[in-house]
């Protein structure tokens, strides 16, 4: 059995702006991608971004600088 990870997760109130996340990281190559919210993590737009728990800070400054329209923030381990 695979072990579980803990993992950095944004969720989003709408694809566009999950769509805007995934635009601007693979512009700034930082880490992480799209995928399904997870069971126990609620998102208006059913997408979230994970990315590796070490790039936290980095992710939560660059939704700050580009005002991005983010849910909520969690470690979530999957």
């Amino acid at each position: 059995m695979r072990e579980l990870q803990t993992y950095f997760v944004l969720t989003f109130a709408t694809t566009t702006a999950a769509m805007a996340m995934e635009r601007i990281c693979k512009e700034k190559a930082l880490p992480g991608r799209l995928i399904p919210v997870p069971g126990g993590i609620r998102s208006g737009c059913g997408m979230c971004w994970r990315a590796p728990l070490a790039a936290r800070q980095v992710l939560e400054d660059l939704v700050v600088a580009e005002k991005l329209s983010v849910d909520g923030l969690y470690e979530y381990k999957m």
